[in-house]
């Protein structure tokens, strides 16, 4: 199995595990974590997710061999980054969460990385661009020249300047991302699920608009970039592990 559930109480835990791979997303781990998180929303008993990784590594994003398959018709890319959801979603972030599997993050409503967690947004490096939210959602997340940093200049962040800048809610010593996101997870089950619901609502329905153009200005840039001689050399160069040579 490319993702693992286990229930604790009224919390899923939904947990990539290819860590063969760093737990890149292909379209099986796409297929499981949609299944996972229709779960999540169907099963009124449960309130709470919480997304992590096995091993050592969060997510190392999509797998560049092979793809991340197609979007899924609930959730969007990697079956969760454009779902609509009423319950909560945690991310536990142990080690690298880098390209998608930063987008996964931010596509959560909450972060707890460990003292070894460490965000970056590489796309451009390979020729490509981030095709999964990071483009509008990291500068919603940070101040907008620390976004384009980490867009245009492959930088990278660890879990105590995320927690400064705001989009870490909490750091856990390594190894503990998992029980602290729980202890948070937790927290929101003693509220009223209803108010929780309607709070999450309310929130969304003010971002609507500006997810809308958010998507729109991806779709542009990943037409830009689509067949563009630099992307086929920028990802032939990461796998074959040497530099690219840009036209």
């Amino acid at each position: 199995m490319t993702v693992e559930c286990e229930e604790q109480d009224s919390v899923l835990i939904m947990r990539i595990a290819r860590v063969s791979k760093r737990n890149a997303i292909n379209a099986v781990t796409t297929l499981a974590l949609d299944a996972a998180m229709n779960q999540l929303e169907d099963d009124h008993s449960l309130r709470v997710g919480i997304l992590t990784g096995a091993g050592e590594v969060f997510s190392a994003g999509t797998d560049l061999r092979t793809g991340s398959g197609p979007a899924t018709p609930r959730g969007g890319e990697y079956g969760v980054v454009r779902r609509k959801r009423t319950k909560p979603l945690v991310a536990a972030v142990e080690g690298p969460a880098f390209g998608g599997g930063f987008e996964l993050a931010l596509a959560c409503d909450l972060i707890v990385a460990s003292r070894t967690a460490r965000f970056a947004l590489p796309e451009t490096q390979r020729g490509v661009v981030a095709t999964s939210g990071a483009l509008f959602r990291a500068m919603r997340a940070m101040p907008l020249h620390v976004a384009k940093e980490l867009l245009v200049a492959g930088g990278e962040l660890d879990a105590e300047r995320g927690y400064h800048l705001g989009f870490v809610n909490r750091v856990s010593a390594p190894g503990e991302a998992l029980t602290e996101a729980l202890a948070l997870a937790r927290s929101v089950c003693r509220g009223a699920p209803s108010a929780v619901a309607a709070s999450l609502a309310a929130v969304q329905q003010q971002l609507d608009a500006a997810d809308d153009l958010g998507w729109a200005a991806t779709a542009t840039a990943v037409d830009v970039i689509r067949d563009h001689p630099e992307a086929a050399e920028g990802i032939a160069a990461f796998l074959e592990r040497r530099p690219p040579a840009w036209l």
